[in-house]
């Protein structure tokens, strides 16, 4: 989610997503998960300017996204369940329909949107697909960026 505080934008890097460490602060642009923004902007403490996802947030949905003004832009956070690569496949399929389950869950879904996160179910196929994806288009702008590992 894309932020701004009080006067104005300025890049202010950090390690981390600690918003308390800048909730503080004014004149700052920052990205930062919507789940651990959320209660800084329904308190005011934060104004949202766009999430960076490419769709709106369940939770904040009459915020824009960044895609809306800069189009094609997208860059969302992710998380998932990997196992070992020798997993039975059996073993990944049971895995799958419990954890699928779990995120169908009526209450669970509604926990987890309430903390600002996307749900994405689906098959392995699918999340190794993610994973393709998401490596290529970063893969990317690191090497356009120059940046190496230290």
């Amino acid at each position: 989610m894309l932020g701004w505080r009080r006067h104005g934008p300025r890049a202010v890097s950090w390690r981390g997503a600690g918003t308390d460490r800048y909730a503080q602060r004014a004149d700052q642009v920052i990205f930062d998960p919507v789940a651990s923004s959320i209660e800084y902007v329904k308190a005011g403490r934060l104004r949202a300017l766009a999430v960076t996802a490419a769709a709106r947030s369940e939770v904040l949905p009459d915020l824009a996204t960044v895609g809306d003004f800069v189009p094609g832009y997208e860059a969302s956070g992710w998380q998932g369940l990997g196992a070992p690569k020798d997993t039975p496949p059996e073993i990944i399929d049971r895995l799958n329909k419990e954890i699928n389950a779990i995120l169908a869950d009526p209450e669970m879904r509604a926990r987890i949107v309430s903390l600002g996160a996307t749900i994405l179910a689906g098959s392995p196929a699918d999340f190794r697909k993610l994973i393709a994806v998401e490596t290529e288009k970063w893969g990317k702008v690191v090497k356009f960026s120059g940046a190496k590992p230290d």
